[in-house]
């Protein structure tokens, strides 16, 4: 028999395999760092854990998730938890102004992506006051009613609980239009107010760690053995919201996920521009955007730009870091 030509011979091999792929009941592994977006998948570059995976948290999920099972189908929790209000802890995007006709064409979870970026443009940094992203989902779902798109833990695991499709109710006013994600921290306070701290971060030969009290059980933190420290050693202080507050810094493995994430959604929703709030003299607001402002502005904000009564994610995060990191990373 004769040789087939290379180029038919590749040809070949092509189809063989494009058959492969497409053959019913064939399992596609993915890769562990893709978020999702409208049911798409995108890469981010770090490690993601989605609700549909073993180990995710599932905010679609009516019951409460850290009670006995015989406690939490949802006639239950709402008797135990009257807080929680609805069985859902998210809702539709622009409900308020959406024409009944786009309503009735995206309330069963229909958005494209095309529409969806039309509607994104903030990305929301909390802190969860909580230390870790375990007992953060607890208090949002099991007790608040409250959601949000991402967790991220202190060994840098990130946690998405929603397609991004979805109003979560993280930021108020901001919820409609944004992303939110919550950062593993205790948090900043007053100077003269520092048992919490002194609590969660003991020190040793190298400095201030992260121990989680043993109250609280299995953190179930992704990283056995994780032991966080602060990406710098010292207290940090600074004013926030015309107050002056201590806090200790996040981990390294928080910057390095943060990072790539802030990239990846700011290549997926082009309206998410890749800055913070500033000032008029071109430096970080530490205090919340003006009405006329916040209406206006796209980007990446913490919670304080948005409500006058929040001070996340504090003194500490290192914002030119993060941007400016986070840019390099979309050339």
């Amino acid at each position: 028999m004769k040789r087939l030509p290379l180029r038919l011979f590749l040809v070949a091999i092509a189809f063989a395999f494009a058959g492969c792929v497409g053959r019913p009941g064939t399992f596609v592994k993915r890769k562990g760092d893709e978020i999702v977006v409208a049911g798409q998948l995108f890469h981010t570059g770090t490690r993601v854990i989605t609700w549909m995976d073993p180990g995710g948290y599932d905010a679609y999920r009516v019951e409460r998730r850290f009670v006995p099972f015989a406690q939490s189908p949802w006639a239950e929790s709402l008797q135990a938890a009257p807080a929680l209000g609805t069985p859902n802890r998210y809702s539709l995007r622009n409900q308020r102004t959406l024409p009944p006709a786009e309503i009735e064409r995206l309330r069963g979870g229909a958005w494209d992506l095309a529409s969806l970026q039309n509607v994104v443009d903030q990305f929301v940094l909390h802190y969860d006051v909580t230390g870790f992203s375990k007992q953060c989902f607890n208090i949002l779902h099991d007790h608040r009613g409250l959601s949000v798109h991402f967790m991220l833990d202190i060994d840098g695991t990130i946690y998405q609980t929603l397609d991004l499709k979805e109003r979560a109710r993280h930021a108020t006013i901001a919820n409609d239009r944004s992303i939110g994600i919550e950062i593993a921290n205790m948090g900043a306070y007053a100077p003269n107010d520092l048992k919490t701290l002194d609590e969660w971060y003991p020190r040793d030969t190298k400095g201030p760690y992260i121990k989680i009290p043993e109250r609280f059980g299995d953190p179930m933190l992704y990283t056995k053995y994780f032991t966080g420290r602060p990406d710098r050693p010292d207290l940090i202080a600074g004013n926030v919201q015309e107050t002056d507050l201590r806090q200790y810094d996040y981990t390294p493995q928080q910057y390095a996920a943060l990072i790539k994430l802030t990239a990846a959604l700011a290549k997926v929703f082009p309206k998410i521009k890749l800055d913070y709030p500033r000032g008029p003299d071109g430096k970080l607001l530490t205090v919340k955007l003006p009405d006329a402002d916040y209406a206006k502005y796209q980007g990446v904000l913490g919670h304080y730009h948005v409500q006058l009564n929040k001070t996340d994610p504090g003194p500490a995060l290192q914002w030119d870091r993060l941007i400016e990191e986070a840019r390099k990373l979309v050339k």
